[in-house]
């Protein structure tokens, strides 16, 4: 017997073991078979996380390494989409082991693609001689089954010549039946009519309140209205496909890139397929490079500061665009003045360089600047800071107002550089 679940085989990603989104419960009723790699379990490091996953999950969980042919393939098309230097190892195996399941599962990759950018798929579902015997099984019931009929039609004209003219008579009889009845029977008084027009547009606003109600946004509802906001780049699986044979549930951007150009089926936590993804990356406004390191401050081309936040999309098949703004202009406020040279200072420290208020002391400029690299350097062994701990002070307190969100170092001479001096 079928089975009536949505999904065969999902292939999980860390994120969504490591938050439990979704549970297990409802991955074990929207699949048969639950696949991951022995990369993704080490990964997790939590006593709690791994508790959880120990006995909960790991039940119900198969581990399986991918070929290395598979890894291979996926490498490749990584490489040709430019999402390689920003995928680890666990993730390649992950696409790769889903790439091996849907060829086992199909029969062949003759639904995925081999290239990005490539416009049709690689081929027609393969045909079975079971299908073939069968096709010609219907074809000889077809033609009996025209014989049969042809050995009727001779009957059915007289059959349907009487009973169209008993039709006609009872027709007849009945309309004359009905004027009868309207000629003698009282006519309604007019309150009555007056009653009912006016009983309906009160029906209608009861109608329209309940659904202005419908409309509220409370806590018990919030889900529905996300999920309806999320609509347009999910669509359910019924409405897609019967029974998905394989399918990826990740959280990871550069991951669901590759898995829609590959035309693998991909997942969202609230187990919905996705078809079209948007993400944001960064792009040069100097060289028009691009980059998926959202941590870099400096163009990896041309070095200038000048990288941009771009929104881009991948479709469903397997178009990746950019989202320019229309009138965009790069903003040059602060470069009016030229950099005051560098000056060298004194050991007590009461001479200072740069220039009026030692604005250009110690300018960051390029990426290879020993202070950026102390920077950088600093922030991989910093420990994040406790906010329970009593020698911990707020940066209100402290005056220390330099440091940015998520450890980034100011670049340049900032936006204040021109501005009025008190």
């Amino acid at each position: 017997m079928d089975s009536q679940k949505p999904v065969h085989t999902i292939v999980l990603d860390t994120g969504s073991i490591i938050r439990n989104n979704p549970t297990v419960s409802t991955l074990l009723a929207q699949s048969e078979q639950i696949v991951t790699v022995p990369a993704i379990i080490t990964e997790i490091r939590d006593a709690a996380t791994r508790t959880r996953v120990e006995t909960q999950l790991m039940p119900f969980l198969t581990i399986r390494s991918p070929t290395p042919a598979s890894i291979k393939f996926v490498t490749d098309f990584a490489r040709r989409t430019g999402d390689l230097d920003v995928l680890s190892k666990p993730d390649i195996q992950i696409v790769a082991l889903a790439y091996e399941l849907e060829c086992e599962r199909n029969g062949g990759d003759w639904r995925l693609r081999r290239a990005p950018g490539q416009k049709g798929m690689n081929g027609k579902p393969p045909v079975k001689e079971e299908v073939k015997s069968e096709e010609k099984d219907e074809a000889k019931q077809e033609e009996a089954t025209e014989i049969k009929q042809e050995e009727t039609t001779e009957a059915v004209p007289e059959q349907t010549t009487t009973d169209a003219s008993v039709q006609q008579i009872s027709e007849d009889l009945a309309q004359t039946k009905i004027e009868a009845v309207k000629n003698t029977a009282p006519k309604e008084p007019v309150p009555a009519q007056d009653s009912q027009t006016v009983e309906t547009p009160q029906e209608e606003a009861d109608d329209s309140g309940e659904d202005s109600d419908g409309g509220w946004i409370t806590p018990s509802n919030l889900k529905k209205h996300q999920e309806k906001d999320s609509a347009g780049s999910t669509e359910s699986i019924q409405n897609v496909q019967s029974v998905l044979q394989v399918a990826t549930l990740t959280t990871d951007f550069a991951m669901q890139n590759v898995l829609l150009q590959i035309n693998l089926n991909l997942l969202s936590p609230t187990m919905q397929r996705v078809k079209h993804l948007k993400t944001y990356i960064l792009r040069c406004h100097a060289c028009f490079c691009t980059t998926k390191e959202m941590s870099k401050q400096f163009c990896p081309r041309c070095g200038s500061p000048t990288l941009t936040r771009v929104a881009c999309s991948t479709t469903s098949n397997g178009e990746f665009k950019l989202h320019l703004k229309k009138n965009m202009q790069w903003n040059t406020r602060g470069d009016r003045f030229s950099i005051p040279k560098p000056v060298h200072g004194s050991a007590n420290g009461r001479v200072q360089g740069g220039g009026k208020g030692h604005w250009g002391n110690d300018l960051i400029l390029a990426e290879d600047q020993k202070e950026y690299t102390r920077h950088n350097e600093a922030e991989k062994r910093r420990k994040e800071r406790d906010l329970m701990d009593e020698d911990y002070l707020p940066s209100i307190l402290t005056g220390d107002r330099n440091s940015r969100a998520g450890g980034r170092m100011k670049v340049g001479g900032g936006r204040n550089v021109n501005s009025r001096k008190r």
